[in-house]
């Protein structure tokens, strides 16, 4: 842009303002330009389907070398001291050097059921036709290969026997079904369930499958399964959230979900929060809202005291007043991608803030399997120090980052946040970020893309019942068909008073006691 200086005013004042009027045109055009290649960035890395905010080493050496140029000279830039012996597992040298082992086939799964074939010469052939001698076996050779049995539906005949004397009639038992005059037994429930949830195989798939092996099941029927299952395991799932208010700690995150309303032309968004207990308690319950307002986990919170851990919604600020009995648990997770969506645009100042946050992540990684008093000293030794440069740095760059750029934005956030994100520094049972309930929301967004939307309200309240139990078998290492076959099979006639044998963490034990 070039400016004749005659055609400038002359009045001072008047050209102070045509500046200031240039200055700000101009850091707006900035700001924009930054915001929409932030965007344009997400997108491109949504295509990609890269999520993670993991750095490569070569950047993170990068950003530590901007961190120390950042640094006034003779400023303390000494390397990560690395964490003591005690909080490291030791490990025995090995005897040996280590032999590379060679790429190749892997033997075969061991757990399967074994079919021998034994495969022998023709008595014709088992004579030489040099010597005429009979042949003598000296070996055998074997080798495995895999083979697939289609899954089996098969009907099961119930015959009562009746008795009767001259006064009375008697008729045996059978056992309780889940659902009750329903055709279909727990283990097709559970094969429903979970191909639906966890394999995200919409009813309108298994519908086709079940046609493929001569079955008319319709989705119609399969949906009518669901809600009564949901509703059988319900004293259930309320025992899973007893336990969850048990946690010293607890996660919580949303997503939305599609959901039909009859009332509308278009879908509208409903949210799943999933609830995820500590390591003590190691239960995952989902709940269902039809909207994001903070009347939903406010309910389902209801009674619950001690730490939560969650993003910076602002919903979460009424719980964190001290009549309401709830301490907030910021999440370095969330703060981190932050200046992660910022680096494009101001790598100069994000770089070194990004180096910070690896180094804490660092003292994590080497406090894993650490009892909690053993952490808490590990971090007040390495993490409180670095936690306090990070929070210097970030005060001296407020002031040099443009006001609505995305690393004005990333330092605000972790400013506001400060005191939440430094809470994990005051308690070993505490985690450094969010990412256990990140990682229970990300089943269902998976399943959006294949299930596409509830089909109500009280669909979704289904289906956060159902996905519960999928996400406790799977933080517990439990199949989860087993676990449904036979919870359902038997939670009709179970004791109340120890529904919590059943839930997934008890049940591994149980399911192997033969007198259960």
């Amino acid at each position: 842009m070039v400016i004749d200086p005659n055609a400038l005013p002359k009045d001072v004042d008047l050209l102070h303002k045509i500046v200031v009027e240039w200055c700000e045109r101009l850091q707006h055009e900035t700001t924009e330009k930054d915001k929409y290649r932030s965007l344009l960035r997400e997108l491109l890395e949504a295509q990609r389907n890269r999520k993670s905010a993991q750095l490569s080493k070569d950047q993170l050496s990068w950003f530590e070398m901007l961190w120390k140029a950042s640094q006034p000279e003779g400023a303390e830039t000494e390397p990560d001291e690395k964490p003591p012996e005690w909080a490291v597992e030791p490990q025995q040298p090995p005897a040996e050097p280590p032999v590379h082992q060679r790429s190749g086939r892997q033997p075969l799964a061991s757990h399967l059921v074994r079919e021998r074939v034994v495969h022998d010469l023709p008595e014709a052939e088992k004579h030489c036709d040099g010597c005429g001698k009979d042949l003598r076996q000296i070996a055998a050779e074997t080798s495995e290969r895999y083979e697939f049995i289609p899954a089996m539906m098969k009907v099961i005949e119930d015959v009562r026997l009746k008795y009767a004397c001259d006064c009375t009639i008697k008729t045996a038992d059978k056992p309780a079904q889940p659902i009750e005059k329903s055709r279909a037994g727990a283990s097709v429930l559970a094969q429903v369930i979970v191909s639906k949830f966890a394999d995200h195989l919409p009813l309108y798939g298994q519908e086709k499958i079940f046609a493929r092996h001569g079955l008319e099941i319709s989705r119609k029927t399969m949906g009518g399964w669901m809600p009564a299952a949901a509703g059988l395991l319900g004293p259930l799932y309320q025992a899973a959230k007893n336990v969850l208010f048990a946690s010293k700690v607890i996660g919580t995150d949303d997503t939305g979900v599609k959901v039909l309303d009859p009332q509308l032309s278009f879908a509208r968004t409903g949210r799943i929060w999933p609830y995820v207990g500590d390591g003590h308690h190691p239960v995952v319950v989902y709940d269902y809202t039809a909207t994001r307002g903070r009347d939903g986990p406010a309910k389902f919170l209801e009674g619950y005291t001690g730490y939560l851990q969650a993003d910076a919604y602002s919903v979460y600020d009424a719980f964190f007043k001290p009549a309401r009995g709830l301490t907030e648990v910021g999440c370095m997770m969330h703060m981190r991608r932050y200046f992660f969506k910022a680096m494009d645009s101001d790598q100069a100042h994000m770089g070194p803030a990004l180096h910070l946050i690896s180094r804490l992540y660092a003292v994590e990684d080497g406090a894993k399997g650490l009892r909690a008093e053993e952490r808490l000293k590990l971090r007040q030794r390495l993490s409180a120090p670095v936690m306090e440069k990070l929070h210097r740095y970030l005060l001296e760059i407020r002031e040099e980052v443009l006001p609505k750029s995305p690393a004005a934005q990333a330092v605000r956030y972790t400013l506001n946040q400060w005191d939440a994100l430094t809470r994990y520094l005051q308690d070993g049972d505490l985690e450094i970020d969010n990412g256990a309930t990140e990682r229970a929301n990300r089943d269902g967004a998976i399943g959006r893309a294949n299930g596409t939307f509830f089909g109500s309200d009280n669909g979704g309240k289904t289906a956060a019942v159902l996905l519960s139990f999928l996400a406790m078998c799977k933080r517990n290492a439990v199949e989860p068909f087993a676990w449904f076959r036979d919870v359902l099979t038997r939670i009709a006639t179970h004791p109340i008073q120890r529904i919590e044998e059943l839930l997934p963490h008890n049940w591994k034990a149980l399911a192997t006691d033969p007198q259960a």
